[in-house]
């Protein structure tokens, strides 16, 4: 930042550019589902990998009518860029309790994770190893589901849990994707 430019102003200069890239890839000002993928060159994925990208979808979709709407995008940017820890958390949480119910269960993991290994391509474990690690380490009462309170304090208290779960469900690389503009898809 130059002498006189405040933190606000550096944040309205980036999200003014963010805008304009937004506008550039969506001219109707929304994303759809469809769109969300072609953007992103997520073309012809198996079933797991489909799920995952729509569960995205309609988690940043926070108005659940169908649109990512700029203010919903931006929303979602500062969450990745700058969210605080328990923020993202909260969204991870939500993100993997496919069901709504207010809890994430194994089934709801294991599924999770194979999509995002059918789109990432690769990881050091399967995913029943990593939710037999989750939930060995944070289901605290053994009932075979983990509430937002027993995700959020057992991550947050398990440093190596943590590095886990960040890594494998970074969501970075679909905000670079965004910025250097549309994959080229074959």
């Amino acid at each position: 930042m130059g002498a006189g430019e405040s933190t606000d102003d550096f944040a309205a200069i980036e999200n003014s550019q963010w805008y304009q890239k937004f506008m550039k890839q969506c001219p109707s000002g929304q994303i759809t589902l469809h769109e969300f993928k072609k953007i992103l060159g997520l073309h012809n994925m198996n079933p797991q990998a489909n799920m995952y990208i729509e569960r995205v979808f309609h988690v940043f979709d926070m108005n659940q009518d169908g649109f990512i709407d700029f203010l919903e995008f931006i929303a979602a940017i500062n969450l990745v860029i700058r969210g605080k820890i328990d923020q993202k958390l909260k969204w991870y949480f939500k993100l993997y309790d496919a069901d709504g119910n207010g809890c994430i269960d194994k089934k709801e993991l294991v599924s999770i994770f194979t999509a995002i290994q059918a789109i990432n391509g690769h990881s050091d474990m399967s995913a029943e190893e990593f939710t037999n690690i989750v939930f060995q380490k944070i289901d605290v009462n053994n009932d075979g589901e983990l509430t937002l309170e027993e995700f959020i304090t057992g991550v947050e208290s398990d440093e190596d849990l943590m590095e886990l779960i960040t890594k494998n469900f970074d969501l970075s690389n679909v905000l670079k994707v965004i910025q250097n503009g549309r994959r080229h898809s074959i």
